[in-house]
């Protein structure tokens, strides 16, 4: 299977004259093309630094990439030039922030803010009338009729804004695509509607994304890949399947299953995770999830756990590493 995108050994930080973060710790994953990985865990598992850290948009002196390497189709982002990088933007990858409300300029046309994208990344050698016609086909694309490129952020609703920020974000059809809750803001049913559609596109344009959600029902409808994090580190990385079926899981990962709520009737309560994501500038020492979790040992407190392989997939936890089929670090 074609291989687009991988990440070895990510560790980021962001640093201050007061404190330093520890926001993404030597995480590696890999993403093959047409298919979705789904990014999951608490605010501040460092999901979007991950996601900032591919696209090299770490914000500037602070956001610090300090090791690892990122590769797009065999090329490592992290050794080109700002030049460089800005060709690839749009063109090879792009993604779709967290609030379409705050993602749009309200004093530009959504038909203007599309043509910006193709002119500036897909399209500048375009007349203006191929230009608009790309404009129309990419908003026909997402379900909104043409003739709404010329009317204003203010005049759509949640659902449709959300729509426009999916349409600039596939203008100029990119390879990989990276989505950042893009349905937080939005009601049960529309966040059913844009979910399907992102599926839709993915399969239509063969394109490869990355879904980061801390909603585990958006991961059971599109993703075919799920990698836990706890404090900047993937703890679990398995298929969707795998994932929802019983067996060997990380406690975090059961953590998270046992805070949702039963919708079938049931009478049981809710078990959530106790304790709070531990301080990025302090983390523990040995599992960052030991404080937090109900199957701790003496080593979990010191030791780093290993990632194994148990049952088919990865699981980083003392728990696991006398039974797995194979260590990996």
């Amino acid at each position: 299977m074609n291989t687009i995108l991988e990440v070895k050994d990510l560790s980021v930080e962001y640093r201050t004259d007061l404190e330093t973060v520890h926001a993404v710790n030597g995480i590696s994953f890999s993403l093959h093309r047409g298919q979705t990985l789904g990014l999951v865990g608490e605010t501040g598992a460092g999901k979007t630094t991950t996601a900032l850290s591919i696209l090299r948009l770490l914000p500037k002196p602070t956001g610090v990439v300090t090791a690892g390497e990122i590769l797009l189709e065999g090329v490592n982002l992290l050794d080109l030039s700002d030049a460089q990088m800005k060709a690839l933007l749009g063109e090879k990858m792009s993604m779709i922030f967290q609030d379409p409300m705050s993602a749009l300029n309200p004093i530009m046309k959504v038909g203007e803010q599309i043509a910006e994208t193709l002119i500036l990344h897909g399209a500048p050698h375009q007349t203006k009338k191929q230009v608009e016609q790309r404009v129309e086909e990419t908003l026909e694309l997402v379900g909104i009729p043409a003739f709404r490129k010329n009317e204003y952020p203010h005049q759509f609703s949640g659902g449709m804004k959300q729509r426009v920020v999916i349409a600039i974000a596939l203008a100029c059809q990119p390879h990989l695509l990276i989505a950042d809750e893009p349905t937080t803001a939005l009601d049960v049913t529309i966040q059913a509607q844009v979910l399907a559609m992102m599926s839709e596109l993915r399969n239509k344009l063969d394109m490869s994304m990355i879904m980061i959600t801390h909603d585990l029902g958006i991961v059971a409808q599109v993703c075919d890949d799920v990698a836990v994090m706890y404090a900047g580190e993937i703890v679990e990385y398995a298929t969707t399947e795998q994932i929802f079926s019983p067996g060997a899981h990380h406690p975090y990962t059961t953590g998270l299953f046992g805070s949702i709520p039963d919708l079938k009737g049931g009478t049981k309560r809710l078990t959530p995770i106790e304790g709070l994501m531990p301080d990025p500038t302090e983390l523990p020492s040995g599992c960052k999830f030991h404080p937090r979790c109900p199957h701790k040992m003496a080593q979990c407190e010191t030791v780093p756990p290993p990632t194994v392989a148990f049952e088919n997939h990865l699981i980083s936890c003392h728990l696991y590493t006398g039974q797995a089929e194979g260590g990996l670090k």
